[in-house]
């Protein structure tokens, strides 16, 4: 087995589609990204790379690469996923948590949680997810850390 760890932090601005684990979220501010920033994708992304020592979804789509630009983060955990099996390991169990003020996500995370259980061909209870808020020491920003439990193909 193996574990991996990725987080992943974006700036809110008006006009932009909040996505958060492949789910569009309604609110009046989005992640400002070259991609459709979702952070919870792309934290998980980076804590399944991570744990097999495959690098960062950094590496793997650069911002400064005009063909990623506007990329579905859906696209990016498909290759991340593809890359995993390769090395020979597929997901076990998730445990991720996103802190944003606004808007409230609780009234999402079945939603949510059943989008990345289908993403990663999981059972939903082994999706777990929490969220916060950052106590207004951040409403500015969206911010997603998660874990990620690898085992041998």
């Amino acid at each position: 087995m193996r574990i991996g760890f990725g987080e992943d932090t974006h700036r809110l601005e008006p006009g932009r589609a909040l996505w958060l684990g492949g789910v569009h979220i309604p609110s009046e501010r989005g992640a400002r990204a070259h991609s459709d920033g979702d952070v919870l994708l792309h934290a998980l992304c980076d804590a399944l790379l991570s744990a097999c020592a495959l690098g960062d979804i950094g590496v793997l789509f650069p911002d400064t690469d005009a063909r990623w630009k506007d990329l579905q983060s859906r696209v990016i955990l498909e290759a991340v996923l593809e890359r995993v099996a390769r090395a020979g390991y597929r997901v076990s169990q998730l445990s991720g948590v996103v802190t944003l003020d606004r808007p409230k996500l609780s009234p999402h995370r079945a939603t949510i949680q059943a989008r990345l259980a289908e993403l990663l061909s999981l059972p939903e209870e082994r999706v777990g997810l929490t969220f916060k808020t950052s106590e207004g020491l951040a409403p500015d920003h969206v911010q997603a850390r998660c874990m990620a439990l690898l085992e041998a193909l």
